[in-house]
């Protein structure tokens, strides 16, 4: 494709941001040419333009005119950085959806272990459920294996420990708790990645996170979505959500698109 453009003296290409479709032609093509990113949502109100062939004519009238609003590519080392923190991002929800299902598991149990404990992914949670695995069901038993400040509230666990913990209940615990423990290895892979790849924007981090309610996390999201560099934004600002500490994001309504809430920060 390279070739067969250069032979026609092709310098600049739009390319329609469709999905992920595009990105194996963009990357084919962004080392020989001048790209630009079009989000068709700009476009979307141009009447008569129903067609694959007639939205390219369409853009390439108006590339030829200068009047294509590129979308935001950031190079191939924030590409890749952005890749892996958003597969750590799915990670960590995906971790925290194993440790839901073990909750309703053991709401069908009976036990309502969650209504005493905030964390039944901590050392005393484990150990109680590793021992229910393991056959023991008696209240007094498990109740005995908190630590800490949980002991304070012996009675409350022997009491939210009994039910009818069956054999099934145990095989899938059993199972979540295999894929948790995968899940915190994987994480703990990819947090050694991103933080080999984040070495040369520390100074960045570190000034991030001095904003308040920006901790590395999200620091670390933020330098993955905007590559670090504000001189290409044409107003030197980023949304931060008040909470998860991500970025912020435009939330489409029927009615329009509409700004999530946000606290706006800007960067000097």
């Amino acid at each position: 494709m390279p070739e067969w453009l250069q032979a026609y003296g092709v310098t600049h290409v739009a390319l329609e941001s469709t999905g992920v479709y595009w990105k194996p032609v963009y990357y084919m093509l962004e080392e020989g040419f001048t790209l630009l990113l079009i989000n068709m949502q700009d476009l979307k109100r141009v009447p008569g333009r129903k067609t694959d062939v007639r939205d390219s004519e369409w853009l390439a009238q108006l590339l030829e005119c200068g009047l294509l609003k590129s979308s935001f590519v950031p190079p191939p080392p924030i590409r890749e950085l952005r890749d892996v923190t958003r597969y750590r991002m799915q990670q960590v929800r995906d971790r925290s959806q194993e440790v839901n299902r073990l909750c309703k598991v053991l709401e069908d149990a009976g036990m309502k272990l969650t209504s005493v404990m905030t964390d039944v992914m901590g050392a005393s949670g484990r150990a109680m459920l590793h021992a229910l695995v393991e056959g023991t069901t008696d209240p007094t038993v498990l109740a005995d294996l908190a630590r800490g400040r949980l002991r304070k509230k012996l009675p409350e666990l022997r009491r939210a420990l009994l039910g009818h913990f069956r054999p099934h209940h145990a095989f899938l615990i059993e199972q979540i708790f295999a894929k948790i423990d995968f899940l915190d290895e994987t994480l703990d892979r990819l947090t050694a990645e991103i933080d080999r790849r984040l070495a040369p924007f520390e100074p960045i981090l570190a000034a991030l996170d001095t904003i308040p309610g920006v901790d590395r996390i999200g620091a670390i999201n933020i330098v993955a979505d905007t590559g670090a560099d504000m001189s290409r934004f044409r107003r030197p600002a980023i949304a931060v959500r008040k909470t998860a500490g991500s970025t912020g994001a435009l939330v489409h309504e029927s009615c329009g698109p509409r700004c999530s809430p946000a606290v706006l920060t800007t960067m000097t």
